[in-house]
């Protein structure tokens, strides 16, 4: 698309939440909260952690040693993480190496978490999981990003072709090397339907398993998450490829980040991201802690005692350099300290136990 004859009209956002397709809330059972439709006949819905790749992009994370990323994944699977992203090898050979010794460490230690990557929709970012999966001997997910929505076509002078070429390429490229590839939608939720009809028959078509529905900006409510993931599953049986998996990748700036992933899960997607402490670009991204306990809660998945999620949080804020907030409603020391007695100076703050077979690192130097 040539920038001297962009239309900024073209830049306007499409906005889910606004559709009149919109579906409504079920009706709350007799005698019950747990209202939303959580029934999961199949298998629980699976969470991924996006600490090591999405959340360490937040401006004042720390920027983990390997160490203390070995750690993390040891409490993800304490906690009953599905999923982890190993990162964006391609981004440079620190990231390949990283991404290299997380795979190694998981492979070695047998811990269960299936294995993914990022990368763009550029054959060179999916070779580089590739060679990931071939040092390690291990099988890794590509999910491969691209800006969907108006106004990153505009700002980019992406048109349609461009696009579905990018796509298209890039699983290609996944299918030649024996990796299961994953069309990551950025900002899906700002997207309109013939943006997103074009990148998914481009994915189907070249083989994709699975589809990443973004809400990139943190924008969707929780009718426009229905609409958007009604809109997907009728589009993609409509392509015979009903059998594609859907994620759910949320972010908190409008504080809706969990709420949007409770509802996601309760519209039937496979798989939810999430991220410790919320942490991540901007106001960060759906909580991880939070979201697993709330999915026990609900029935969605298997519980977790909260003081092995409380120990999940302590190893991530030690690695990550970030502060547990007083008031987190799992690992905060305001809920788990005994209150004071009338009078007294408040108690000092409590660290959470780590899980067996966890070392506690020394503190991480905070930004």
């Amino acid at each position: 698309m040539n920038a001297d004859v962009r239309d900024p009209g073209a830049a306007a956002p499409f906005d889910w939440n606004r559709t009149e397709a919109a579906p409504q809330a079920p009706p709350a059972p007799a005698g019950g909260d747990a209202w939303l439709p959580f029934g999961r006949a199949a298998r629980p819905v699976e969470v991924l952690d996006e600490t090591l790749r999405d959340g360490i992009q937040g401006v004042s994370i720390v920027n983990p040693p390997r160490a203390r990323r070995i750690e993390l994944l040891h409490a993800m699977a304490s906690v009953g993480v599905d999923v982890v992203n190993l990162g964006i090898p391609a981004a440079g050979p620190g990231h390949f190496e990283d991404a290299r010794l997380l795979a190694r460490e998981i492979v070695a230690a047998r811990l269960p978490l299936a294995l993914t990557a990022a990368a763009r929709t550029i054959d060179a970012d999916v070779e580089a999981i590739a060679r990931v999966a071939e040092r390690v001997g291990a099988p890794i997910e590509a999910y491969a990003f691209i800006g969907s929505s108006p106004i990153r076509h505009f700002v980019e002078g992406w048109g349609p072709d461009f696009l579905v070429r990018r796509v298209e390429g890039a699983a290609r490229a996944a299918a030649a090397a024996g990796l299961s590839f994953c069309l990551v939608a950025e900002d899906a939720t700002r997207s309109p339907p013939e943006a997103l009809r074009a990148l998914f028959r481009a994915a189907v078509g070249a083989g994709a398993a699975r589809v990443c529905l973004c809400d990139t900006t943190g924008h969707v409510t929780p009718p426009g998450v229905a609409a958007l993931i009604a809109f997907a599953r009728r589009e993609l049986a409509a392509l015979g490829a009903a059998r594609i998996a859907l994620d759910w990748h949320g972010h908190n700036d409008r504080g809706l980040g969990l709420s949007a992933a409770l509802w996601a899960v309760a519209c039937g997607v496979e798989r939810v991201h999430a991220t410790a402490l919320g942490v991540g670009e901007r106001a960060g991204n759906s909580c991880l802690e939070l979201l697993l306990d709330n999915l026990g809660r609900l029935g969605a998945r298997p519980a977790v005692p909260r003081e092995r999620l409380a120990a999940y949080c302590a190893v991530a804020s030690r690695a990550l350099g970030w502060p547990i907030p007083a008031d987190h409603p799992i690992a905060g020391a305001r809920l788990r300290a005994p209150p004071p007695p009338r009078g007294a100076a408040p108690a000092e703050p409590v660290e959470p136990a780590l899980p067996a077979g966890l070392s506690a690192p020394e503190r991480a130097p905070r930004r």
